[in-house]
């Protein structure tokens, strides 16, 4: 009687012979297909024929070569193209492509036309002062461009009580001219009658003092650079800056934690344009006051 094999015996004679060998592509090499690579500074190959092994330090597009220095030190120059392992897989070297410089700005932050490459100039003798380093910080950010060039330095005072008798040091005169920016500069204040002081003094022709409205530099900030309508109204009681952090819901623990609020209103500021009207007008008027 002939033997009927079952199904499953078929199948398991059949695959003791294994898969068959010319299936897909036999022709891939172990390691994969060489890709292209740009030969960047600091990436580790291994080149093929000798071994060596190291990291980028120089690509010569002339000679169309990339050199390789190993961990004790040792460089070796190869030519560009196959013949390299970049994390254990095959790639073609090819010398990185030259990328065009980013554009310059054509016009600083204040609005004024850029110098490119421009040294600063030597400090003036004439100088502008502010309130404090808050101050001096935003001054810095929107017009130091120009007042590098201009070679005018910008000093803070840390208060205005003392004005009189820090002009009167600093000693005005030709072509040593001295310019004040003060806070909240509005008729009846006490920052007004200082002004009003050291502007019937004996250098009041070399000296000028303005101001603008706002209780402290922060307000000079348009209120939409930081998604409000308007500043907090911050009653008299309290620390206006600490009363504006609680406002926003912002920390105002301690000094740092006003330091960073100050941080996140000025890393707000790009150019004069997001700064009040009323704080741009008297700082170019500064400047024109101590270069002219």
């Amino acid at each position: 009687m002939p033997h009927v094999l079952s199904a499953s015996l078929l199948l398991v004679a059949h695959d003791r012979y294994g898969s068959d060998v010319l299936a897909g592509d036999w022709r891939v090499p172990k390691r994969g297909r060489s890709t292209e690579v740009e030969a960047e500074a600091g990436m580790v190959l291994e080149e093929v024929q000798t071994d060596f092994c190291g990291a980028v330090t120089r690509t010569d597009r002339d000679l169309d070569t990339v050199e390789l220095e190993d961990r004790r030190g040792r460089r070796r120059t190869f030519p560009l193209g196959p013949g390299f392992l970049l994390e254990g897989k095959p790639v073609v070297l090819k010398a990185p492509v030259r990328r065009a410089a980013p554009a310059r700005a054509t016009h600083t932050a204040s609005g004024s036309v850029a110098v490119h490459d421009a040294k600063a100039r030597v400090a003036r003798a004439s100088r502008i002062y502010v309130e404090g380093r808050h101050d001096a910080e935003l001054v810095e950010k929107v017009w130091g461009d120009d007042l590098r060039i201009e070679g005018v330095a910008v000093e803070y005072l840390e208060g205005v009580d003392d004005l009189p008798s820090v002009v009167d040091r600093f000693k005005p005169g030709p072509g040593r001219r001295l310019g004040v920016l003060v806070d909240h500069l509005v008729p009846g204040s006490k920052e007004s009658r200082i002004a009003a002081s050291v502007l019937r003094g004996p250098h009041k022709e070399h000296v000028l003092v303005v101001g603008h409205p706002y209780v402290d530099v922060w307000q000079g900030v348009k209120p939409e650079r930081l998604g409000l309508e308007k500043w907090p109204v911050i009653p008299r009681s309290m620390s206006w800056k600490h009363g504006i952090c609680q406002s926003l819901g912002w920390p105002h623990r301690n000094q740092a934690d006003i330091a960073h609020a100050w941080k996140r209103i000025l890393g707000s500021v790009r150019s004069y344009a997001d700064l009040e009207p009323a704080l741009l007008g008297r700082v170019e008027e500064l400047i024109d006051f101590v270069t002219t």
